[in-house]
């Protein structure tokens, strides 16, 4: 088994119970056929980079997950179906990205360091 990062954008159109609805329906996805979710980040109503279908803002979600090749493809196949999804990617993680990940989650990268008073 792999491990894998998606990112969803979801319309800006929608409420934040429909946004945790949707992304519900992909996690079940995943879940249902075999994956362990690692880590779920929700990033809230940000401002895209260009428009997409005339709009500025959308939900983002970026999922971590361990799962089989071919449940991708069920995936993004469910992606590509639904009308709320702007865009999407999906990367598999080689072992640098996974110990970076792994880092991240447990705090590596937030200690501040003291400052010594002259």
């Amino acid at each position: 088994m792999n491990q894998y990062e998606t990112v969803i954008v979801l319309t800006p159109l929608l409420s934040e119970d429909a946004a945790k609805e949707a992304l519900a329906k992909f996690k079940a996805v995943l879940t249902d056929n075999g994956a362990e979710i690692i880590q779920e980040d929700n990033w809230g109503l940000r401002k895209l980079a260009y428009p997409i279908d005339k709009k500025s803002n959308g939900f983002f979600n970026l999922t971590e997950y361990k799962a089989s090749g071919d449940l991708i493809a069920k995936l993004e196949l469910q992606l590509k179906r639904d009308e709320r999804v702007l865009r999407f990617l999906t990367i598999r993680l080689d072992k640098h990205a996974v110990a970076y990940n792994e880092k991240k989650r447990s705090g590596a990268f937030n200690k501040k360091t003291k400052e010594v008073a002259a």
